[in-house]
C-alpha cells in the first residue's frame, strides 16, 4: 500500500518504520559476526566477544522510546567540516545513529555536529535551518508533528506545544532522558569539551542532573576511544538516587559508565559507627589531610648506622651520611610514600654498584636487583622507611591522644582534637566502629601511600553536600581527567555543606573550572517554586531564584489537617491523576504514615523502588528526597522536617528540597503551625 503524497504524518510514520527495520538489520549484522578466525588467543576472543555483546545491547530498539524525535531541513549543505548531505537535505535527529544497507544515514545521533541546530537554532539565528520539526509520540508511535519555519521572516516565533507537553509528561518509573527537550543553555554545557571541568549551579527543576548525564553521553560520543581507555564514573548521593537515574544512559546507547556513591569509592573498611555533627565536621575538614601527611611521614627516620652488603668475599659499606642524602632526596621529590619506599632499596643498591665499578667490577642490572633484595638493605629500608597501613595510621590518630596532639599541633585546636578522638579506643582495624568520615580519612592516607587510579571523566551530582575531604576523595579519581560538578547551594543539608562553589572546586583540585548557573525551571510549577523560594533569603542569600517556564501553573495547596488519615486522603486525591505520587515526611513520622497507608489499603513503595501502573505512591523520608522527582507530592508537616535537623538553617534547606520534588502538583499538609519563613506565603 503506497503512502499518500499529501499525508506528511503517514510519510513520517513510514520513515520511522523503515528506520526501525534498518536498526534491526544493523543489530542482526553484529549478531552474525564470526570472530573465530580473527583473534590470536582466547584473551582477545573474550575481549572482542564482550565488545560485540555491548554493541548488540546498544543497538536495542526500545519499543516505547521514539527512535527519532525531530527533523531538520537545511537551506544549504552543512559546512565543509560537516560534509554530510547536499542542498536542502533533511536529517532526522534521534538517540542514536541508524543507517540503511547502503550506509546512508536514516537517523542522525543527537550528539553529531549536524544535529546541534535542533537545540540552538532560533528565529534570531536560524543557523541555516529552513524547518525544524518536532514529533509527538504515544507509546513509541508518531501521533503528531509541529513545524517551525525558522528562516521564514513572515512566521512569528512561538512556544512549542509538543515541547511543553514532553516537559510536563507524567513520569512513572525511573528518570528518563531529556534528549528531545534540551534547551540552548543546557546544550552549551552538554557539548562543552572534555578537557575542561564544568560546575553547574542549578535550582530545583532546572535539569542539572539530566544535563550532567547527557554531557557524559556526548563526551563518550566525541571522545569514545580515549574514554574507553580511561573510564567514566557518575557519583550520586545514595543508592536510591543512582537507581532512579540508572536507565538514562542506557536509553542513549551508553552502557559502560560506572555508578557509585562517595561511600562506595572509599570502602576500605566496613562502616559500623556514626559521628556526631561536631566530629563529622572536623573529620571532613581539609586540614585533616595535613595532619595525616605529618603522621605518615613521621614514620621516616634518618639513618644513624651504615649499610654493609656482603657479596661473596667482598663487603660493601654505604655510610650513614650517604644513606641520609638518599632519604632526603626522596623527601624533596615529594613522591608518594609507598613509591619512595620502593625506590629506596634501588637507590642503595645503585650506591653499592658505584663502589663495585670503582673497584674494577662490571655489575649489571641483575646485580643491582640482587643487592636491592639483600637482607641488609631490606633491614635498613624497614628501619628508615617502614611500611605503613593506612587504616592502622588513622586508627592510631583517632585512638592515641598524644599521637594526635603531636601531629595536629598548629592545625587543630584542643577542642577539635577532643571531638574526633574515640572515647573508647578500638583494639584493631577489624573491631573498630568506623564511620563514613573515617573511611574518607583512610582513603586520603591510602592515596598518600599509593596513587589513586584516575578516570577520564567524573560526574559528581548533589555535590553541595560533600565535605572538603570528600571533595578531595572525588578529585583523586579525576586528577588526570575532567569533571562535571552538579549541585544547588540552597539544597545543602549536611552540617559541612558547601558554602561556595569556588571553595568546593579548590578542594576538588579543579580551581579553573567554569561555573554555569541554570535558572530556568522546566520541572517545578510556578506556584510551587515561588512558594519554596520564600526560604532562599534564609538558606542561601544571593542565589538567583528559579523562574519556572512552565505554561501549566500546576496544582498547589496548603491544607490544614487533623491527622494521618487526612494526609492519606490527600494522597488518594492525587493518585486519581496520571503519574507518580510521593508522600514526603520527616523521617520520624514515616512509620506512623506507613501504618495509616496500610490501614487505608493504599500500596506504596520506598525510595528507589520502581513505580508501576498499579503502585504509584512512594513514601519518602525527607532525608532521602534529594534528587528524586514525582508528578505529585504530598508534603507532610513542614515544621517536623525542619525540627528533624540539628540546626534551623539545615532544616530549612531540607524543607526546600522536599517542597521542590513535585512536577505537576503539591499539597502541603500540616496539623502543627508552619515554619514562620513559610507562614506568610500560605495559599489556599
Amino acid at each position: 500500500m503506497s503512502t499518500p503524497v499529501d499525508d506528511p504524518l503517514a510519510r513520517e510514520r513510514s520513515h520511522l518504520s523503515s528506520s526501525r527495520s534498518a536498526l534491526r538489520a544493523m543489530r542482526e549484522d553484529v549478531e552474525a559476526l564470526d570472530i573465530t578466525d580473527v583473534t590470536a588467543n582466547w584473551v582477545n576472543a573474550e575481549v572482542l566477544a564482550r565488545q560485540i555483546e555491548e554493541r548488540i545491547k546498544a543497538l536495542a530498539d526500545l519499543s516505547d522510546t521514539p527512535l527519532f524525535f525531530g527533523r531538520l531541513d537545511y537551506l544549504h549543505a552543512p559546512g565543509a567540516e560537516q560534509a554530510e548531505g547536499a542542498d536542502g537535505e533533511r536529517f532526522y535527529i534521534g538517540r542514536r545513529h541508524v543507517h540503511d544497507h547502503d550506509g546512508d544515514p536514516m537517523v542522525i545521533d543527537w550528539r553529531a555536529p549536524v544535529s546541534q541546530p535542533f537545540y540552538r537554532a532560533s528565529k534570531k539565528d536560524p543557523m541555516d535551518v529552513a524547518l525544524r520539526r518536532r514529533f509527538g509520540y504515544t507509546r513509541g508511535d508518531i501521533t503528531a508533528y509541529e513545524d517551525e519555519h525558522l528562516s521564514d521572516p513572515a512566521e512569528a516565533a512561538r512556544t512549542s506545544k509538543l515541547l511543553q507537553q514532553e516537559i510536563e509528561r507524567p513520569r512513572v518509573g525511573p528518570m528518563r532522558d531529556i534528549v528531545a527537550t534540551i534547551q540552548p543553555e543546557q546544550d552549551e554545557i552538554v557539548r562543552s569539551g572534555l578537557s575542561g571541568t564544568v560546575c553547574v549551579q542549578g535550582g530545583p527543576g532546572t535539569g542539572k542532573t539530566a544535563v550532567g548525564l547527557h554531557r557524559v553521553a556526548y563526551l563518550l560520543y566525541a571522545h569514545r576511544e580515549r574514554l574507553a581507555r580511561t573510564g567514566t564514573l557518575v557519583i550520586g548521593p545514595n543508592r536510591s538516587f543512582l537507581h532512579y537515574i540508572e536507565q538514562v544512559l542506557p536509553a542513549l546507547g551508553e552502557l559502560t559508565v560506572q555508578q557509585a556513591t562517595v561511600d562506595d569509592l572509599v570502602a576500605h573498611v566496613e562502616i559500623k559507627g556514626t559521628d556526631d555533627a561536631t566530629a563529622a565536621v572536623v573529620k571532613g575538614d581539609a586540614r585533616l589531610a595535613r595532619v595525616l601527611r605529618r603522621a605518615l611521614y613521621a614514620h621516616v627516620t634518618m639513618p644513624t648506622e651504615p649499610v654493609v652488603v656482603v657479596r661473596g668475599s667482598r663487603r660493601w659499606r654505604i655510610p650513614a651520611y650517604e644513606l641520609e642524602e638518599l632519604v632526603r632526596e626522596l623527601f624533596d621529590r615529594d613522591i608518594r610514600y609507598g613509591a619512595a619506599r620502593e625506590a629506596l632499596p634501588q637507590r642503595i643498591a645503585h650506591a653499592v654498584l658505584v663502589q663495585m665499578e670503582r673497584s674494577g667490577e662490571a655489575p649489571d642490572d641483575r646485580v643491582q636487583d640482587a643487592v636491592a633484595r639483600n637482607s641488609a638493605v631490606k633491614a635498613a629500608v624497614k628501619a628508615v622507611w617502614p611500611a605503613v597501613d593506612p587504616a592502622k595510621l588513622v586508627l592510631r590518630l583517632l585512638s592515641d591522644a598524644e599521637f594526635l596532639a603531636v601531629h595536629a599541633e598548629g592545625i587543630l585546636d584542643e577542642d577539635e582534637q577532643k571531638a574526633i578522638l574515640w572515647a573508647k579506643p578500638a583494639r584493631s582495624v577489624k573491631s573498630a566502629k568506623w564511620s563514613a568520615a573515617d573511611a574518607v580519612l583512610i582513603d586520603e592516607a591510602t592515596d598518600l601511600i599509593q596513587r589513586t587510579h584516575s578516570l577520564g571523566h567524573v560526574v559528581l551530582d548533589e555535590a553541595q553536600d560533600l565535605s572538603p575531604m570528600q571533595y578531595r576523595a572525588v578529585g583523586r579519581r579525576c586528577t588526570t581527567g575532567s569533571a562535571t560538578v552538579l549541585g544547588d547551594l540552597a539544597q545543602g543539608t549536611t552540617p559541612w555543606a558547601t558554602r561556595s562553589w569556588q571553595e568546593a572546586l579548590t578542594h576538588l583540585g579543579k580551581q579553573d573550572a567554569l561555573v554555569e548557573e541554570l535558572t530556568a525551571g522546566f520541572r517545578v510549577p510556578t506556584d510551587v517554586i515561588t512558594y519554596a523560594s520564600r526560604l532562599l533569603p534564609h538558606i542561601a542569600p544571593g542565589l538567583t531564584p528559579v523562574m519556572s517556564i512552565r505554561e501549566n501553573p500546576g496544582h498547589f495547596e496548603v491544607r490544614p489537617v487533623a491527622g494521618p488519615k487526612d494526609v492519606v486522603e490527600a494522597c488518594r486525591e492525587l493518585l486519581r491523576h496520571e503519574g507518580s505520587t510521593g508522600l514526603i515526611a520527616a523521617d520520624t513520622r514515616v512509620p506512623e504514615l506507613a501504618e495509616a497507608l496500610t490501614e487505608a489499603g493504599i500500596p506504596y513503595l520506598g525510595p528507589g523502588e520502581e513505580t508501576t501502573q498499579d503502585t504509584r505512591l512512594t513514601l519518602v523520608p525527607a532525608s532521602l528526597a534529594k534528587g528524586l522527582e514525582y508528578d505529585y507530592v504530598v508534603l507532610d508537616e513542614p515544621q517536623a522536617v525542619v525540627d528533624g535537623e540539628p540546626d534551623e538553617r539545615t532544616g530549612l534547606r531540607r524543607l526546600y528540597v522536599a517542597l521542590t520534588r513535585a512536577v505537576s502538583g503539591l499539597i502541603v499538609t500540616h496539623a502543627a503551625g508552619l515554619p514562620p519563613q513559610l507562614a506568610s506565603a500560605t495559599l489556599h
